[in-house]
């Protein structure tokens, strides 16, 4: 079996068309159903069933997508670790951050540990908590920093990784200010406030969208403008474009000149964690010392 079929076999599981998985692993349609089948030859049973028009899994390919990913993660890391001994090199850690969290928080918290740099490189690589998490899963990060809330759903949850809370945070629905000081819009009284939505590939819109915020504070259906980045929201925001809920950590500034207000009472705000994940499973020993640092020195992180 070569890797790049498990791999196949999980673009298509998680599309279920063979058009879009294709175009995800840059590579032709034929080429691809090629790839899957060879697979299935390996395996010696039909993973997925084909219609002219569906395709699903089969029990037997539901079975294998439980073991799949944990199978190629671990391929990858093994495959990363093998290849640091061999080079000799120093060996070094990579960390996974959204946006937000790598301009506000890390570059702070993570001085805390300066202690550690001669042990190996700190990499950060900023991104959408969707890649990131694929990242993760993949095992080319170490270690994810994000926000997050019980009602979000994460693609690390229950599946071999364990996550720590290492701060809070708060999402807070702002808007310029009206000429008194006050919000430009108000809940109770203005109709079709526009607002500022997160894409779906940003850990604070589905934060914002499990939440029903902007059906709590009564704006339209549907947002004038969306950005998986909250710098941008938080641009519009300030220019008068809506109303965006904005992590407390990226706006502070913005809060306290008076720039951005508050829009609406405190029942719009949504606290959150600030979290950092790793997997279960034990890792090369810099992971590992730097993994007890955090629990040490630890913020008071709580285990979960």
């Amino acid at each position: 079996m070569e890797l790049r079929w498990l791999e196949d076999y999980l673009a298509l599981a998680e599309t279920l068309n063979f058009s879009r998985a294709s175009e995800m692993r840059h590579i032709t349609q034929p080429a691809f159903s090629r790839r899957i089948r060879a697979l299935e030859d390996w395996v010696g049973t039909p993973l997925f069933s084909r219609t002219t028009h569906v395709v699903t899994l089969t029990p037997a390919g539901e079975y294998f997508r439980i073991h799949a990913e944990a199978l190629a993660r671990q391929s990858h890391q093994l495959r990363r670790d093998t290849h640091e001994i061999g080079q000799s090199t120093k060996s070094g850690l990579t960390f996974a951050a959204t946006h937000a969290l790598s301009f506000t928080f890390f570059p702070g918290w993570v001085r805390r540990f300066d202690d550690m740099l001669t042990m190996g490189t700190f990499n950060l690589v900023s991104d959408s908590l969707e890649r990131c998490e694929q990242f993760m899963l993949r095992g080319d990060a170490q270690f994810l920093l994000c926000h997050y809330h019980p009602s979000m759903g994460s693609a690390l949850d229950d599946t071999g990784f364990v996550r720590i809370n290492i701060g809070q945070d708060i999402l807070i629905p702002m808007s310029t200010p009206a000429p008194d000081g006050t919000a430009k819009w108000q809940p109770d009284h203005d109709t079709n406030i526009p607002w500022l939505a997160y894409s779906t590939q940003s850990g604070l819109g589905r934060i914002v969208a499990a939440e029903e915020a902007p059906k709590h504070a009564k704006l339209g259906s549907k947002a004038g403008f969306t950005s998986h980045l909250a710098a941008t929201l938080l641009s519009m925001a300030k220019a008068g474009a809506g109303i965006a809920w904005l992590p407390r950590t990226l706006a502070a500034s913005e809060l306290e000149d008076g720039s951005l207000v508050t829009f609406g009472g405190p029942d719009l705000q949504i606290p959150v964690d600030i979290c950092l994940f790793r997997p279960k499973a034990r890792q090369k020993p810099l992971v590992e010392k730097f993994w007890e640092n955090v629990l040490e020195k630890g913020l008071n992180a709580s285990k979960e």
